[in-house]
C-alpha cells in the first residue's frame, strides 16, 4: 500500500463517520479533511512547520484548499471535539495507566511564565511537561482519556474512571488512594507487578504511540494544543488499528506498528 492510498483509504473511514457534520460555509477545508490532517500529523509525529511544508510539496493535490499553517493548526485546535468521534466503546474490562509527555528538558523549567508543565517522575525519570492517561478495552481501542501536569498524582486520575461505575478497571499500585484522600472507586482492581497479564495490553498501546506517534515528547505549548493532540492521537490510534485489523486479521494493537507507511 502506498501512502497515497492509505491517506485515501484514511479519509474515507472518516467521512463515512462524518456525514451529518455541516460544513461551515467560510471554512475551504471540509470537516473530514480536517480529521485525517490532524491523524496524518500525528502519524507523521514531526514539528508544524516541518509537518506542513511536507504536506504541501507532496499532497496538495489531495488537499487543494489547504490553509497556511497557523490557520491550519488553529483549526484542528478549536475542531477537536470531532476526534472524539472514534473513540471505542468501553467493555466490560478496561485497563488504564499514566504515560508522562515531556514538553521541555527539565534544565529549562522555570524559564518562561507561561509554562504549562510540571516537573514530576515518569518511568523512573525526571520530566517536565503532562501525564497522558488513556482507558482502554481488551481490543486495545481507548474509549476515554484524561491529561494533567507531570507532579499530578495517578490516583487524581480517578475521576474519570469513576464514570464508569460498573465496570471492572485494572490499574496498577500507582492508581490506589488513601481513604484519607477518598479512597478508591468501585470495581477498581490493583495489580501487582507480574499480576493479570492484561495490563500488558496498555503497555503495548504506550510501546506503539511512543515509537510510531513520538509521544514521549510533544512540541505544544499550551493546553489547547496539548488537548488536541492528544485528541488526534487517540483517533489515529483506534482508526489505524482498525484499519489493521481488517488487513492482518485478529485484534492485537501491536498490528497497527506494522503496516503505517507513513
Amino acid at each position: 500500500m502506498t501512502l497515497t492510498d492509505f491517506i485515501v483509504e484514511l479519509f474515507c473511514r472518516i467521512d463515512d463517520a462524518m456525514t451529518e457534520v455541516d460544513k461551515d460555509p467560510r471554512s475551504k477545508l471540509w470537516p473530514a479533511e480536517v480529521v485525517t490532517i490532524g491523524v496524518l500529523y500525528v502519524l507523521k509525529g514531526q514539528s508544524q512547520s516541518r509537518f506542513s511544508r511536507w504536506l504541501k510539496a507532496n499532497y496538495k493535490e489531495l488537499f487543494p484548499s489547504l490553509p497556511e499553517r497557523s490557520r491550519l493548526f488553529r483549526l484542528l485546535r478549536k475542531y477537536q471535539s470531532w476526534m472524539h468521534r472514534f473513540l471505542d466503546k468501553p467493555g466490560l474490562l478496561h485497563v488504564c495507566d499514566s504515560l508522562g509527555i515531556e514538553l521541555i528538558f527539565p534544565r529549562r523549567q522555570g524559564r518562561s511564565k507561561k509554562q504549562v508543565g510540571a516537573k514530576g517522575i515518569s518511568n523512573g525519570r525526571w520530566i517536565v511537561g503532562v501525564k497522558f492517561c488513556p482507558m482502554i478495552n481488551l481490543k486495545g481501542r481507548v474509549f476515554d482519556w484524561d491529561v494533567e501536569a507531570g507532579n499530578i498524582y495517578d490516583g487524581d486520575f480517578q475521576r474519570m474512571l469513576r464514570e464508569y461505575p460498573h465496570e471492572a478497571k485494572l490499574v496498577d499500585s500507582g492508581f490506589h488512594r488513601s481513604k484519607k484522600r477518598g479512597g478508591d472507586c468501585d470495581n477498581l482492581v490493583i495489580c501487582e507487578r507480574g499480576q493479570r497479564n492484561y495490563r500488558m495490553i496498555i503497555e503495548t498501546v504506550f510501546s506503539g504511540m511512543c515509537e510510531v506517534f513520538g509521544m514521549k515528547k510533544i512540541r505544544e505549548r499550551i493546553w489547547s494544543g496539548i488537548e488536541s493532540h492528544l485528541s488526534m492521537a487517540c483517533a489515529a490510534w483506534n482508526l489505524v488499528t482498525d484499519m489493521a485489523t481488517q488487513r492482518f486479521g485478529g485484534d492485537r494493537a501491536s498490528l497497527s506498528t506494522a503496516w503505517v507507511p507513513i
